[in-house]
């Protein structure tokens, strides 16, 4: 997976199983909920790519997020700070060895995760 690559989307939905089927209906996807992540129901859009629905504020974030795989957290989390972010959730690791994320605000105010893979 290449540096800067977007390969994780968050939908956050007021009613979950309402957004599946909207999504289920217009792209295809098909939603899998993943062990440790209770509303947390993932799909794949490609072989390296995919993204979840959540319930807004409790499985995700409160505004659609997307993901970017960085080499080091640590770097990208200070190269946000220098050039005008701020880090929003500090360096994580997601359970089961799947890789580790942090969230970062932009110079516009949109979140963006970090994603690096274990």
């Amino acid at each position: 997976m290449a540096k800067g690559e977007i390969t994780h989307i968050e939908f956050p939905a007021d009613d979950p199983e309402r957004a599946k089927r909207f999504y289920a209906a217009v792209a295809g996807w098909e939603f899998s909920e993943t062990d440790g992540f209770p509303g947390y129901y993932m799909f794949r859009n490609g072989e390296a790519s995919g993204g979840a629905v959540g319930r807004r504020g409790e499985s995700t974030g409160q505004q659609l997020r997307i993901y970017i795989t960085v080499d080091s957290l640590e770097d990208a989390c200070a190269a946000a700070e220098a050039n005008g972010g701020t880090v929003v959730e500090q360096p994580s690791d997601i359970g089961g060895g799947m890789g580790r994320y942090a969230v970062v605000r932009d110079t516009e105010g949109s979140e963006v995760g970090l994603w690096q893979n274990a």
